[in-house]
């Protein structure tokens, strides 16, 4: 599951991170909507608002497709249909959505099909190790460049500060009944997660909810152009992109994240494990990137025999269970839909 996430960027940095290329190979950058609610943080739980990425085309028809808008919404999906007056009587939890189910229960099915689909945006997400004395977080993000500087320097074209974590979403806009403005929600959606990170994912199965999952996340642009461009990219093949990925780094913080009301840098501040006291951090907003640079720059591969064993990271083994993209694919050709050949580069 992701239950918790951090997105310290400010909006202007945030949308020189998001940069992208549209259909005509222009270089742009999102433009906000309603970007003055965006508020940064290192510690969002559900309920809280995050930033996502979408099409532009779905605020205004006569778009480009390929366009794309950033926008504040709440984290925890509420569907269209619901009919109470307010959104907080919905009964069940939509912060996460099981890639395997998402096709099949309405609350996200419907809004799939109708190609609600979003990027959500994060600097990293947070996941807990159940231990003995208590549960241990860790924070896990994309494998930072040597590129990657703490520099953000306005007038560069190029953003070289921290790589965002672009995680597969669906949103939805559910207006009052009794009239008033528009909620934009979104989910986030889960795949299996690998056995190699089974010392952090403890498998608690919960009463409909079954094994734990991780994040889907999109891994470079090819990626997120075709979730986000559902006029282009149909539902049928946009959903061949949720796969699980070997992408990814992570390193143990302090447990001052678990209180999600502490939202400082001290949050996603890596940890010596077993040290007896926790790296120290300042104020300032770029300690995490300051870490990194430090740290690549000293050891940019560090010896297998040097690691411990919480850097094995999230690489995925193929199991003889159906995995969730083989659900989706079976789900898919229940619908009398003819196969989706690959396109040609």
């Amino acid at each position: 599951m992701c239950g918790r996430t951090a997105c310290s960027l400010a909006a202007d940095n945030l949308r020189r991170a998001c940069a992208y290329r549209d259909r005509r190979g222009q270089h742009r950058q999102p433009e906000w909507v309603r970007g003055e609610r965006y508020q940064p943080s290192y510690n969002k739980g559900p309920q809280s608002s995050g930033p996502v990425l979408l099409s532009r085309r779905h605020l205004h028809q006569d778009a480009d497709s390929s366009e794309r808008v950033l926008m504040d919404m709440r984290w925890g999906l509420v569907p269209s249909w619901f009919k109470q007056d307010n959104p907080s009587k919905l009964q069940f939890n939509t912060s996460n959505c099981r890639s395997d189910t998402m096709l099949s229960k309405s609350s996200y099915k419907d809004a799939l099909l109708k190609g609600k689909r979003c990027v959500v945006l994060a600097d990293g997400f947070y996941e807990w190790q159940r231990q003995s004395g208590g549960k241990q977080p860790y924070f896990i993000y994309f494998p930072q460049t040597k590129d990657t500087t703490d520099k953000e320097t306005e007038g560069d074209e190029e953003w070289k500060g921290w790589r965002l974590l672009t995680m597969a979403g669906i949103f939805d806009c559910w207006e009052p009944p009794a009239g008033g403005e528009m909620l934009y929600t979104y989910t986030i959606i889960t795949v299996d997660a690998s056995k190699d990170v089974s010392f952090i994912h403890h498998r608690q199965v919960r009463a409909g909810e079954g094994v734990a999952g991780m994040p889907a996340i999109l891994d470079g642009d090819e990626a997120i152009r075709k979730w986000l461009d559902f006029a282009e990219v149909p539902t049928q093949e946009a959903v061949k992109l949720i796969q699980p990925t070997e992408n990814i780094a992570f390193h143990p913080v302090s447990t001052f994240v678990n209180n999600v009301r502490n939202n400082t840098p001290e949050c996603v501040a890596p940890i010596e494990l077993g040290a007896k006291k926790e790296v120290k951090t300042t104020p300032s907003n770029k300690v995490m990137l300051g870490w990194l640079k430090s740290s690549q720059e000293g050891s940019p591969q560090k010896k297998e025999n040097d690691l411990p064993k919480w850097t094995s990271q999230f690489i995925h083994s193929p199991s003889p269970k159906k995995t969730s993209a083989d659900v989706l694919q079976q789900w898919l050709g229940k619908q009398g839909q003819p196969a989706v050949k690959k396109r040609k580069a």
